[in-house]
């Protein structure tokens, strides 16, 4: 178990002197803010019209419920925060919370989180709900990260699931939508993080976490990024080939397919100095760019064929 070595980080055990900002950040929100917008496709793509007011809580508690999977990250990871450039200035390895602070404050929005939803919406949405945050946090971040190189990739399903959550909040069941949703953040997840553990290989090797590029290689980390970048080409076309958005969906999805293989080609080809980190942190800014276009879209005709009534 990740307790927090002093050493590393003094003052970690003295009394909290939070701000609210540091509980905000122990909510990772930027991470929150995707949640939200994957949700609420998921939500707007279910058969049935959710009440507003349902619809607004069953978001809010998805995104509670992400917030508290973060919080309970922070806390477990806290020894390897404090060792990484871009993490040491999160509120635990600063000293600004304590530890036992954010288990508490982590426990208490999941069970918040989980008991909301099924009380606006449905127990099998509260379940996936919970299962998300578990599987974040014992299956992902207190085993696969620190024991594999595959631990982005299996741990990407729980940040698959929150269009699914969404779906079946609405729905009360999951369908082929939710899945379609599921397998894009899913099969995106991949080359979106290992392009940029391949420009930060040397912090990951330092905090002792197991990236591809560390155990496999940047060669193999490479190829990788290239074989998932092509099958997110095919996946992200998907909701047009399966009659579920419109044709400019489609071609604004082969468009940015095309786009994101040829970044990832160029990862592929440059391999030394520089330019292989410039090229892998333009795949790394074009892949945030991919996923938002491709869901604003679903999202935008969604919302339309709402407005006219279909």
């Amino acid at each position: 178990m990740a307790f927090i070595d002093e050493s590393r980080a003094p003052g970690l055990a003295a009394i909290s002197a939070a701000s609210p900002g540091d509980y905000l950040a122990l909510l990772k929100p930027r991470v929150m803010s995707l949640v939200i917008f994957t949700a609420l496709t998921g939500l707007l793509f279910a058969p049935r019209h959710i009440n507003p007011v349902i619809g607004f809580a069953s978001l809010l508690a998805i995104a509670v419920g992400a917030g508290a999977a973060g919080a309970l990250n922070m806390w477990y990871d806290a020894d390897i925060d404090a060792v990484m450039r871009r993490t040491r200035r999160r509120p635990i390895p600063t000293g600004r919370v304590t530890p036992r602070e954010a288990l508490a404050f982590g426990l208490t929005l999941a069970i918040f989180a989980v008991l909301t939803l099924g009380l606006v919406a449905n127990l099998l949405a509260a379940a996936l709900l919970a299962f998300t945050i578990f599987f974040y946090v014992v299956i992902y971040t207190m085993w696969l990260k620190r024991s594999t190189p595959q631990n982005i990739v299996i741990g990407g399903a729980a940040g698959a699931l929150p269009p699914v959550v969404a779906y079946a909040a609405a729905s009360g069941n999951v369908s082929l939508v939710a899945l379609i949703l599921f397998a894009i953040i899913f099969v995106w997840t991949p080359p979106h993080f290992w392009a940029l553990a391949l420009v930060r290989s040397a912090e990951y090797e330092r905090a002792g976490i197991p990236m591809m590029p560390n155990v496999k290689g940047a060669g193999r980390t490479r190829l990788e990024i290239l074989i998932y970048s092509i099958v997110l080409a095919l996946v992200g076309v998907l909701p047009f080939v399966c009659g579920l958005a419109s044709p400019l969906y489609g071609a604004l999805s082969v468009v940015l397919g095309a786009v994101f293989i040829g970044l990832a080609l160029n990862v592929y080809r440059v391999r030394s100095g520089e330019g292989a980190d410039t090229c892998a942190m333009r795949l790394f800014g074009f892949s945030i760019l991919y996923l938002f276009l491709l869901f604003a879209e679903l999202l935008g005709e969604r919302l339309l064929a709402l407005a006219a009534g279909s």
